[in-house]
């Protein structure tokens, strides 16, 4: 009888790797990700992707790497700025916009984004730092404007609607979960 609890527990306890590995991207390397020339003798100094990011933690979307979690885990330690003299303002307020139509609110964590950078990166060049002071739209965002300057460019893609339209209201369900077309302005 103990040998299948043993096996059961040998089963569960892999899950989270077997999980973390299937999250892991399937990246290309260098010569054959259609961007590097790969008759370039200088490629081999480069480092692959599958050789750098697989370290770090998984996510599902983008690059397939969690950078929040990569820096939260101690797994990376992003400049503050490019001579590392900076100090950066800690900010951790949540900025909660719900003129969201019909879908769940938008969280805007402040903490994981200065983390990477400065206030005055955002602040006033792309958001004014006033409530409701600012006239985003999915639309804008698509269009590079305001979150997307950043998200589908070098931050996470915007094909994940429930990481940024978090906050359930009453009534509502989750992004991923409503099922609702959602029309852009």
């Amino acid at each position: 009888m103990l040998r299948p609890v043993v096996h059961g527990l040998l089963i569960l306890s892999g899950v989270g790797f077997v999980s973390a590995t299937l999250l892991a991207g399937n990246w290309s390397t260098l010569e054959n990700d259609g961007l590097h020339d790969p008759s370039n003798p200088s490629l081999r100094l480069l480092q692959d992707p599958a050789h750098a990011l697989s370290v770090l933690a998984p996510d599902t979307a983008g690059n397939k790497v969690d950078w929040v979690a990569a820096v939260e885990q101690g797994q990376i330690q992003p400049r503050t700025s490019i001579d590392g003299s900076r100090i950066p303002v800690e900010h951790d307020s949540d900025i909660i916009m719900s003129n969201t139509l019909s879908l769940p609110a938008v969280r805007f964590p402040h903490d994981s984004h200065n983390s990477w950078m400065a206030c005055e990166m955002c602040h006033d060049r792309i958001f004014k730092a006033e409530i409701d002071g600012n006239d985003i739209s999915m639309s804008k965002i698509l269009d590079g404007e305001y979150c997307g300057l950043c998200h589908g460019a070098v931050s996470f893609p915007l094909t994940e609607c429930n990481r940024c339209h978090s906050v359930v209201g009453e009534g509502q369900l989750p992004a991923a979960d409503s099922g609702a077309a959602v029309d852009v302005p």
